[in-house]
């Protein structure tokens, strides 16, 4: 029964996650994860996991040789275009 409950609560982890699950499902998340260690170590993993995406996100800069590459990759050359600066040229 218990793998049951944790399967069914952790289908809703996303929206716990951020803050927009309703709030009866997510007094019974909480209920569940007061008792449940191993929910509430993925619980805490994925908190921690977007914390440092928004961290790293923010500072994350990708240089423009490294998109430009990227971009031809993906067949996105007319995105190029838009993103060299005056006097730059294309790396082929």
């Amino acid at each position: 029964m218990k793998r049951e409950e944790c399967r069914h609560l952790l289908e809703c982890l996303s929206e716990y996650v951020d803050g927009t699950l309703e709030e009866q499902l997510c007094a019974e998340l909480e209920r569940h994860l007061a008792d449940c260690e191993d929910c509430r170590v993925v619980v805490d993993t994925l908190h921690k996991t977007v914390y440092l995406y928004h961290q790293s996100a923010a500072k994350a800069m990708v240089p423009e040789e490294v998109r430009q590459r990227l971009y031809r990759r993906l067949n996105l050359d007319d995105l190029l275009g838009n993103s060299q600066q005056p006097g730059q040229k294309s790396a082929s």
